[in-house]
């Protein structure tokens, strides 16, 4: 393994679905902000739109925005080739027809030192996951209704 994967920190995706082709960039700032303070690198973004008759098309970044508010320019250039088509494809079949959605690929910076000390200690990532907010939220909700407690 290279030294550059090596002193890597995990590596995650999100496919974030835009109903309605309707993207309004109110997060496109938090996302610089978490580039900006090293707490995560992008490696790739990509968009895709999904038209009405089921087919998924990759979209440029500077055909997002077609009235010009959105500045995506900072993330021109934002890919490392990990994503491929069959990505495409695949994140564009969890989209409702109509709708856009962004793919993006990070690594967690913050996590990196940790990983690379655990690798160096021979350990390894078997499995790994993430709890929808609406899963956590809804097991709280039965857990109040049934007088239970959350675990601190």
């Amino acid at each position: 393994m290279s030294d550059e994967f090596e002193d890597m920190g995990p590596v995650d995706y999100l496919v974030i679905e835009f109903p309605g082709n309707r993207m309004t960039g109110k997060g496109l700032p938090l996302l610089l902000d978490l580039v900006d303070r090293g707490i995560i690198r992008i490696l790739d973004l990509s968009f895709v739109r999904k038209d009405a008759d089921g087919s998924v098309v990759g979209v440029e970044l500077r055909d997002i925005d077609a009235d010009g508010e959105l500045d995506l320019t900072v993330f021109e250039g934002s890919s490392s080739g990990l994503l491929g088509q069959d990505d495409l494809d695949e994140a564009g079949a969890a989209l409702e027809a109509g709708s856009s959605a962004g793919i993006l690929i990070y690594e967690n910076l913050w996590a990196a030192p940790l990983a690379r000390e655990l690798r160096r200690g021979g350990a390894q990532l078997v499995a790994g996951g993430r709890i929808p907010v609406q899963a956590l939220l809804a097991s709280l909700d039965a857990m109040e209704e049934s007088g239970g407690s959350a675990a601190a």
